[in-house]
């Protein structure tokens, strides 16, 4: 499997006009890397993978210059034809926040060659990266139905666990001076801002609209309940195990990609985001009446993991899955309003049901979710003991 990582959603959403032909990609491409790289560049092949997210198009390309044969992925901002999923896409700002972490920590991220912010070569602006070549947890259909995820042992997987809670705290050494982030504006901390931005999104995608009752009710509450925050952190934004590309082989962590959400915040919005995504593909499986992965990825073991790693133990987990939920469900919204502008969804009559994870953000506002997961409660994770 090669570096690409397709966004909740799958296929939905997703207008067939956002795709290009492929071998006029390779020409534009190939003229274009040879202003880079010399006249006699090539590309010898593109691909539009049928996985792409929905936040942008990931090309796959195989090109040549000076003598040697390179793997490519080149990064294209939505075109607004497509109806992106967020109001703006900064290309620009994604490389000089993976450019910065590659300078200042160990994250492994694939090699950065060039941006190119006009939108004259490829219709939007780009970035070209070298290609890793790896495994990533699928999320269509989701890594707890049937994967090498649920292939792997107990062991294995509390294995990927560790390795992908590292991968956090190294993100979080980040210096947040060099990185390009939107900082604070005046008498807002770091967690408000984020929170203010989040409701400027949600507003956005719900003009025209009447909105979502138990949205509304979820920022109610995070106002209502913002806790005292520490120093902040760099934040990588979409902190997943879907955003991660593993080893062929092993449980290792050989590339992160995926940085449009990264933000300056408390370092507890990168641990509950990557508990809660992992949560919300477990409900989904559940659901489905199959048995998933109860025991991977669990809360505290994320947390204890983090602490182990880096001396700081996560506060306030309660208050930041739910606000993980809460900005899940403003995204999983944004992205039913796409599925009915584009014809392949109707619109409910309870707008609520536009969240797919509704019951799971019902049931944290009312402080029964984790009580009722056993899998959850304080004890060993390895061997885990039937629910």
């Amino acid at each position: 499997m090669t570096q690409l990582s397709s966004d909740e959603g799958g296929e939905l959403a997703r207008p067939a006009e956002s795709r290009s032909d492929p071998e006029l990609l390779r020409t534009r491409l190939e003229t274009w890397i040879r202003g880079k790289a010399g006249p006699d560049a090539a590309v010898t092949r593109v691909e539009v993978p049928s996985a792409n997210g929905m936040s942008s198009e990931t090309l796959l390309a195989d090109a040549r210059w000076d003598g040697s044969e390179h793997a490519l992925a080149v990064r294209i901002a939505p075109s607004a034809q497509s109806d992106p999923v967020f109001e703006s896409y900064d290309l620009p700002g994604q490389f000089q926040v993976i450019g910065h972490v590659a300078a200042h920590t160990a994250v492994p991220l694939p090699e950065l060659l060039w941006c190119e912010p006009d939108t004259g070569p490829l219709g939007a602006p780009f970035f070209v990266m070298s290609r890793v070549d790896g495994r990533i947890p699928p999320d269509v259909m989701p890594y707890t139905f049937d994967s090498w995820v649920t292939a792997a042992s107990d062991a294995q997987r509390a294995e990927l666990t560790r390795n992908s809670v590292a991968v956090l705290a190294q993100v979080h050494s980040a210096p947040i001076d060099g990185a390009g982030l939107e900082q604070p504006q005046p008498g807002e901390t770091p967690l408000t801002a984020h929170v203010r931005r989040l409701r400027a999104f949600y507003d956005w995608a719900s003009t025209g609209r009447a909105g979502a009752p138990l949205i509304e009710r979820g920022f109610g509450w995070i106002l209502e309940n913002l806790p005292e925050e520490t120093d902040p952190v760099l934040c990588w934004g979409d902190a997943r195990i879907g955003n991660i590309i593993y080893g062929e082989n092993d449980f290792a962590p050989r590339a992160v990609l995926d940085w449009e959400m990264a933000a300056i915040g408390p370092r507890e919005l990168d641990v509950a985001w990557m508990i809660f995504i992992h949560r919300f593909f477990q409900d989904l499986t559940v659901a489905a009446g199959l048995a998933g992965l109860p025991y991977f990825l669990r809360r505290a073991d994320v947390v204890d993991h983090y602490a182990e790693r880096t001396g700081y133990r996560p506060q306030h987990m309660d208050f930041y899955t739910l606000y993980a939920a809460l900005i899940h469900a403003v995204v999983m919204y944004r992205v039913t309003t796409r599925t009915i502008h584009f014809g392949q969804a109707v619109e409910p009559d309870d707008p609520d049901d536009m969240i797919m994870h509704r019951a799971t953000l019902e049931a944290m506002l009312a402080g029964t979710y984790w009580t009722e997961l056993p899998c959850h409660a304080v004890g060993p994770v390895w061997p885990p003991v039937a629910v």
